[in-house]
């Protein structure tokens, strides 16, 4: 059994599918990636069980056929040849595989592509579709603010609510919250779920510049389709905490200011800031924002002064200054406004945006107790 592929092709799709391999594997043929030819087609899949990839490229191929290869040393000889046709045969009798290069052979021990495990296939599914950018835009403004806390599940996910057209997606770690909607979803179906950050992160990696995503989804998985790629990822089955709840409605305070000055006063701020908490004070009145921080144990203190526009009462206000710049670097917008209520109670963080009608973005921030 042989086939022929191009070592550059062929390394490029090894790389989507490897990030769907754990680092631990409780099978030893979850090392592996699944070689499958069909009709001079080859599909490529990984899996941790949780989360799994396939993708197909056209080869040239003498017959049908499935063997596991071992991801790790086939990787990094693919890494290391020029680009150039590679063939591999494979032993029908006991699935040791040999690649042929323009430099040599190179001899490996496969397995039987039978024992590798079978892939969730979409079964009573409701299916939506919306375009790449806005889905990877939905992603990249969320993921950073999923919990990393395994004791409550649900916060280590992005939670997508789904209402016909319209695509909500949440993220929040109980210190900060992402919301965004986009408009751009081609649906029939009001439901949510919760997807793993893992699956997300693969996903925003594989995303082209501009395809049709298709989504389906049934109450075990969710499955990201698009070109020839195919991801699959168990949701995550717990109950999504009312995040509605915590954005506060009523804000009489707020204020608006360059994103990049602010961000960068943040940064230079922070650098005195106690390394425990983070913490940095706003100091909020009439055309000036003033930012500081110090640290008692050391000795540090810094203070900036910078030009905003405020509405409302003069306001002291203190913030982790780690989630702050998270937030303002997740932001694309020239200028953004940050509305109060109270110091005690979330800060919301919102881009000036002139024109996108298709989106709506709402960052929240839990503010850090005074010391004084």
């Amino acid at each position: 059994m042989k086939f022929s592929v191009s070592s550059s092709e062929l390394l490029k799709q090894l790389q989507v599918a490897s990030g769907a391999i754990g680092s631990n594997p409780v099978l030893p043929i979850l090392e592996d990636f699944l070689f499958k030819i069909e009709n001079k087609k080859l599909t490529i899949a990984a899996t941790d069980l949780e989360t799994s990839i396939s993708t197909t490229i056209d080869v040239l191929a003498d017959d049908d056929f499935t063997v596991a290869i071992p991801a790790k040393i086939l990787l990094e000889t693919l890494k290391a040849l020029p680009q150039q046709p590679v063939t591999f045969s494979i032993d029908e009798e006991n699935f040791g595989i040999e690649i042929k290069s323009s430099y040599g052979k190179y001899r490996l021990a496969g397995e039987n592509g039978d024992g590798f495990p079978q892939l969730p296939e979409p079964e009573k599914v409701d299916t939506v579709k919306i375009s790449s950018p806005y889905l990877l835009e939905s992603i990249n403004k969320t993921i950073f603010a999923t919990s990393s806390d395994e004791l409550r599940p649900a916060m280590t996910g992005v939670y997508f609510q789904v209402d016909f057209n319209k695509l909500t997606c949440v993220a929040t770690d109980a210190h900060k919250l992402v919301k965004i909607t986009t408009h751009q979803l081609a649906g029939e179906v009001a439901t949510s779920f919760i997807v793993p950050k893992k699956a997300l992160n693969l996903l925003k990696n594989a995303l082209p510049a501009d395809d049709t995503v298709t989504i389906a989804f049934n109450k075990a998985n969710a499955f990201f389709t698009f070109g020839d790629l195919h991801l699959v990822c168990r949701l995550i089955d717990a109950r999504y905490p009312d995040y509605n709840a915590v954005i506060p409605v009523d804000n009489p305070n707020g204020m608006t200011v360059n994103r990049s000055d602010f961000q960068n006063s943040l940064k230079r701020i922070a650098i005195y800031a106690n390394k425990t908490t983070n913490q940095v004070v706003l100091d909020i009145s009439d055309k000036s924002l003033t930012i500081s921080a110090q640290d008692l144990d050391f000795s540090n203190e810094a203070t900036e002064q910078m030009n905003c526009s405020f509405e409302g009462a003069p306001l002291r206000i203190a913030f982790n200054a780690k989630f702050l710049v998270e937030m303002l670097t997740a932001l694309e917008s020239e200028e953004v406004k940050m509305e109060f209520s109270t110091p005690s109670r979330a800060g919301i963080l919102t881009p000036v945006e002139e024109d996108n009608a298709n989106r709506e973005i709402l960052m929240l921030v839990m503010p850090v107790m005074l010391n004084n």
